[in-house]
């Protein structure tokens, strides 16, 4: 999905992790981030990778770039790249010997930053699903009810279900009927999945969400707002609980002594005496 261009104009405050890789290392920082999204579960092993130039345009950088990336990942044994007609990249390993430090260099140091978008987008979750049980509309529920059914179809195959899922949320945030909380949206799970526009994914995650999506789905089509709130929020706590364990995982810095240290007091400046 295109993100419209007039939203796009008015929503770089939620700009931040993804700032422009720099020339200098490019393809080894975008190495390290595709290796945090496969580590959080945005691809899994068997799973192709979106192709070269898709890559590129998604997250703005030359194909050159996501080509030596993809190179360095294959020498690692994350990746496995096929050539011929039935080609490609494909995942091989979700986990390895470095894994733990490149994750730790990419998320640790964002943490604050990570946390704040994360409550970002509990928050407009919350809006949308409260806002699409407000206004939809006959059209709205049968696309809904639509999508609900294809994500119970999709099965274990994760390119099917997270097609399903991001059809499902993006049926509800139509339903709000206002196109500039769709940019939005499309900006946070930009922000959140490092650029990858996907979201997290493991066999227990899929049984949550198909317990979770029919009763989001009918609260909003019931037209309960309050409720259609709650579940929104309670839903995308999913993803978050994952992104915040990994990042528990990898930090070799106690939760006590970072709480130790955010609350140390500043030596006051005192004025020199003669």
């Amino acid at each position: 999905m295109d993100e419209p261009r007039d939203v796009a104009d008015h929503l770089d405050m939620v700009s931040g992790l993804l700032e422009p890789l720099p020339m200098q290392n490019a393809g080894e920082r975008l190495a390290d981030r595709l290796v945090t999204a496969i580590a959080l579960g945005e691809f899994v092993p068997g799973q192709k990778l979106p192709p070269e130039r898709e890559l590129a345009t998604m997250l703005n950088v030359g194909r050159g770039v996501v080509r030596e990336a993809l190179q360095r990942l294959a020498a690692s044994g994350y990746v496995s790249i096929r050539r011929g007609r039935s080609g490609g990249t494909f995942i091989e390993t979700q986990w390895s010997a470095d894994t733990k430090a490149i994750v730790r260099r990419v998320l640790v140091p964002e943490r604050q930053r990570l946390n704040q978008l994360l409550d970002l987008r509990s928050l407009v979750e919350s809006m949308v699903a409260r806002t699409a049980a407000e206004r939809r509309d006959d059209s709205d529920i049968e696309h809904i009810q639509r999508a609900v059914d294809a994500y119970a179809a999709a099965g274990n195959d994760r390119q099917s279900s997270g097609l399903a899922d991001r059809d499902l949320h993006l049926a509800i945030n139509r339903a709000t009927h206002n196109p500039m909380l769709e940019g939005l949206t499309y900006r946070i799970r930009g922000e959140v999945s490092l650029g990858f526009g996907m979201e997290p994914y493991s066999p227990l995650l899929r049984e949550r969400a198909l317990h979770q999506h029919p009763l989001l789905a009918a609260a909003v089509i019931a037209g309960d707002a309050d409720l259609a709130a709650d579940l929104a929020a309670e839903h995308f706590h999913l993803s978050e609980d994952i992104l915040k364990r990994l990042i528990s995982t990898v930090d070799d810095e106690p939760a006590s002594d970072r709480h130790r240290q955010a609350q140390k007091p500043r030596k006051s400046q005192q004025p020199r005496t003669a």
